[in-house]
């Protein structure tokens, strides 16, 4: 954790401030980019091309970080920005917004304490509370607590002050930088992605939806021994403070992840991706943010007690209509059978496929097949990578490099322009199985997909 001294005493909360820092940052960026291409004017295309991508580079990384010592929403629209940015930002901006995910600057104990008086008033005497904050996000931190009457472990995700009623003003703020810097086009599909970034921002800052969200899923899961869910404990909960136990696990990427039996790691990529199956097959809505952040694994023994995956955060829960999930559902389904004429099938009644030429289908159902072919096996898929499926139909994700292939694959297509700017609803769907798929990647696990698909089939 950083030191004291790297924490922000404070919030700029007022729209006054914010406007001002991101004004300031804006035109500086601004007038160096015009600065650079001017520069670079008698010069060859090659060097134009390079000093532009340098140029781009340090003044993205520049404003990310004084976009980073706000905090608040406009820090999670340029998180989800980077995470789904790539279909229409340069790479030079998703690379520098994806360090907000590393670099956000914790908020100090007096002002957090100032947040948690004002919420829970005489409240907190029942606790002792972790001045040092367990995470750091955009719109939130985690303080671990203890409450005296029991020692019940808990942990209090505290939300800043100001930061819901600054969500428009944040938004306007971000597009208008934009605006001033001229890195970023205008277009539609922008307009589009930034609508949905401001919906998102004002179902994550609603902790009561959260909650609700927790316990419907803790439900769910309640007798199944391979996951845990966080109690909601209502006490201590208000509009910008959620209160819940805190449960004890490993990260994914820990180095003790890989150094369990393989067995286990298999145990563990299966039921990572059961849930992205069951929500979209099953409950008709999915948690969308595959941050690593918002799992843990509370190790077994090996033997009578089990490995379990702890979800954490439902900040990001989205539900989708029964229209889209008949489609989703249906390319799933053709991905288990391998078949190229029901992945054409499938891709109608929906706009954005309706949208294309009967003549490209095909050539995008190519994309489709491959991105499933984790799903069907080697009896109906004779193109499975040789090695990459056992005889129990265990998927070796890791030698697959599967999401590399599909992005060769989606680049050389004749419906590459298609691919460009996916429609919202199905970019948070894939993003939820690529979240599933580099879980597996990253412990090395080879499991079979295909059962947990059977039972819906």
């Amino acid at each position: 954790m950083s030191d004291q001294n790297d924490k922000l005493k404070q919030l700029k909360t007022s729209s006054m401030d914010r406007r001002l820092s991101i004004a300031k940052a804006s035109l500086l960026a601004g007038t160096r980019w015009a600065a650079s291409s001017a520069g670079s004017i008698f010069s060859s295309e090659e060097e134009k091309e390079k000093k532009r991508k340098k140029a781009m580079k340090e003044q993205a990384d520049y404003l990310v970080a004084e976009i980073g010592k706000l905090k608040g929403s406009i820090v999670k629209i340029g998180q989800m920005m980077a995470l789904y940015g790539e279909h229409f930002l340069p790479k030079e901006i998703t690379d520098a917004l994806n360090t907000l995910n590393n670099q956000t600057v914790a908020l100090a104990w007096p002002a957090i304490k100032q947040q948690l008086v004002s919420q829970l008033g005489s409240k907190l005497d029942d606790l002792t509370i972790d001045h040092e904050p367990l995470g750091t996000a955009s719109l939130a931190q985690v303080h671990r607590a203890t409450r005296k009457s029991d020692g019940m472990e808990l942990v209090l995700k505290i939300q800043y002050p100001g930061v819901a009623a600054a969500i428009d003003s944040d938004m306007s703020l971000f597009r208008n930088m934009l605006k001033l810097t001229r890195m970023v086009p205008q277009t539609r599909e922008f307009d589009q992605w930034f609508d949905e970034v401001r919906e998102m921002m004002h179902r994550e800052v609603d902790y009561g939806i959260e909650a609700a969200t927790t316990r419907r899923f803790a439900e769910r899961l309640r007798n199944d021994s391979r996951y845990a869910v966080p109690q909601i404990i209502d006490e201590y909960c208000t509009d910008q403070v959620l209160c819940m136990t805190f449960e004890r696990g490993v990260p994914i990427n820990s180095p003790v992840m890989l150094s369990l039996p393989q067995e286990r790691r298999n145990a563990l990529g299966e039921a990572s991706l059961e849930i992205a199956v069951r929500e979209l097959f099953e409950w008709g809505e999915m948690q969308t943010d595959p941050n690593f952040g918002n799992y843990l694994v509370r190790l077994g023994n090996g033997n009578d007690i089990k490995d379990k995956i702890i979800l954490l955060d439902f900040g990001a829960i989205r539900q989708f209509d029964e229209h889209l999930l008949t489609v989703a559902r249906n390319l799933i389904k053709a991905g288990y059978y391998h078949d190229p004429q029901s992945m054409v099938s499938a891709m109608t009644g929906y706009d954005f496929f309706d949208s294309i030429p009967q003549s490209i289908k095909p050539d995008m159902a190519k994309v489709f097949l491959l991105a499933t072919e984790a799903f069907s096996s080697p009896e109906n898929n004779k193109e499975l990578p040789e090695g990459v499926m056992d005889n129990e139909n265990r998927y070796d994700w890791k030698k697959s490099q599967l999401h590399s292939r599909v992005m060769q694959q989606a680049s050389k297509s004749m419906a590459s322009r298609y691919f460009s700017v996916p429609p919202k609803e199905f970019m948070f769907i894939s993003r939820k199985f690529i979240g599933a798929y580099t879980f597996m990647t990253v412990i090395d696990a080879k499991t079979n997909v295909r059962n947990m698909i059977k039972v819906f089939i």
